[in-house]
């Protein structure tokens, strides 16, 4: 592996050309800083990381209704990294430590489980991209219990990176894909954008060497002029991606424009439950009032941070006021977010240690 690692080196090196990559996989953020890859790269060629967490992309907002509920009565059950994702007023650590039922779930099957085992209404925050809607739409499909409704907060990587580019704010020339989304939505929906746009794009896997073989396609991509979509992640990836899920999510999903953490409202980029199922969805069945959300914390750049304008090492909070044990902005509460992952591997990558 060694020797592998050091001939795609060699060849990056060897095309490497002034260029911004971006990524939008909190798997592929953990991945290049666990093994140092901006290390093993020339300079010139930059990867920085976008929208890739997706606890992290659910906006104050979001996290105020759920509070609402929490707050009513409801049971509230949800995953554990959504715990303290910081809304206007505090977190659901918060709500649950003032005597609230808040539950932690694996996913969605768990909460309709206790539904079944408890006399009290049973909300789940269904945060997530495309790879974990799938399962969501299967159980509303199914029929849960009458006292089970679900609060959509899944998102769609397509529509954000749409944004993204024409936004111009990142300058982005190339991106690698979501290896994980892309089992689910296949590889079509980015051919957009090299064809409008003409970025270089690579489907990649989540082992170093597949991300190292994506950051040298697109070079190569560059240096051939020949901007299109590469699926190096063959062994999970189908260019038409899982159809019965794509089709399962159609049937119980409709989709809407809706803010992001750090983003105005991106058009078409979030999923909301279709009139049929009305009667599962939480927004409806209780009447959740429009909330007045405060997006951040003074001082936090996580907006900035999920654009992919800014790196932790950017923030004055980072290390410091915020850390893993007491996380101010949402992208340090998850595993998959860009602070979280920086402050536990920052040392192999040339940053100070915490």
């Amino acid at each position: 592996m060694k020797n592998l690692t050091r001939e795609i080196v060699g060849r990056i090196e060897k095309i490497a050309q002034p260029v911004k990559i971006m990524h939008v996989c909190g798997s592929h953020e953990h991945t290049i800083m666990q093994h140092g890859i901006r290390t093993l790269i020339p300079p010139e060629v930059e990867v920085v990381a976008g929208p890739g967490c997706p606890v992290c992309c659910v906006p104050s907002r979001e996290v105020d209704e759920i509070m609402y509920l929490a707050k009513k009565g409801v049971t509230v059950t949800t995953f554990g990294d959504m715990l303290r994702v910081p809304g206007t007023n505090g977190c659901l650590a918060d709500a649950r430590a003032e005597g609230a039922d808040v539950r932690i779930v694996y996913g969605v099957g768990n909460a309709v489980e206790i539904a079944n085992k408890v006399d009290n209404e049973v909300v789940f925050m269904a945060a997530g991209f495309e790879t974990t809607a799938p399962t969501t739409a299967s159980e509303i499909a199914q029929g849960p219990p009458e006292n089970f409704s679900l609060l959509s907060c899944h998102r769609l990587i397509p529509p954000a990176l749409k944004f993204l580019i024409e936004s111009g704010e990142v300058n982005l020339n190339a991106l690698i894909e979501p290896g994980h989304v892309s089992t689910i939505i296949g590889t079509k929906p980015y051919e957009v954008f090299s064809e409008k746009y003409g970025i270089p794009q690579v489907v990649a896997g989540f082992d170093p060497f597949d991300v190292l073989i994506a950051i040298y396609l697109i070079l190569k991509q560059i240096k051939d002029e020949n901007p299109h979509v590469q699926n190096e992640y063959k062994r999970a990836v189908r260019d038409d991606g899982n159809v019965k899920a794509q089709e399962l999510m159609d049937e119980v999903f409709y989709i809407k424009n809706k803010e992001w953490r750090g983003f105005p409202s991106i058009p078409d980029s979030v999923y909301e439950m279709r009139d049929m199922y009305s009667q599962f969805n939480a927004r409806e069945k209780f009447d959740i009032p429009e909330l007045e959300s405060k997006e951040t914390v003074t001082g936090c750049i996580c907006g900035p941070i999920l654009r992919g304008v800014a790196r932790p090492e950017d923030c004055k909070l980072f290390r410091e006021e915020c850390n893993p044990v007491n996380p101010i902005g949402a992208c340090m509460v998850s595993k998959e977010g860009t602070c979280n992952i920086a402050y536990r591997y920052g040392s192999l990558n040339g940053y100070s240690a915490p």
